[in-house]
């Protein structure tokens, strides 16, 4: 199943028919052994520390999956409102949380 997702509040051509509730996805990821070594040395000498770059692209990616595993358990077949948030937590982990409002779409 396709679940279409956007940031607005609405679809173009398409009316909202029914609001199943808030879903969400969430990860805490920390780097592999690999990833903060990698880490740490470019730390060292500066620029883009692309181990990371990977580690928070991944976990973004894995919060988005759970986001629209919700929405399917839900029954919707679309996602409104579309917003991700992240923080760091203790000892180098970082959450990834992606958030929206599931819906019922209909073609107008």
């Amino acid at each position: 199943m396709s679940i279409p997702v956007t940031t607005t509040f609405e679809f173009d051509g398409h009316t909202i028919t029914e609001y199943k509730g808030i879903v969400r996805g969430i990860v805490v990821r920390s780097p592999t052994i690999v990833q903060g070594i990698l880490g740490g040395l470019k730390n060292i000498v500066g620029g883009k520390i692309g181990a990371y770059t990977e580690m928070c692209e991944q976990t973004r990616q894995d919060a988005y999956a759970e986001l629209l595993k919700h929405a399917e358990e839900l029954g919707a077949n679309a996602i409104v409102g579309f917003r991700y948030d992240s923080s760091d937590l203790k000892d180098s982990s970082t959450e990834v949380l992606c958030y929206g409002t599931a819906v019922v779409i209909e073609k107008i």
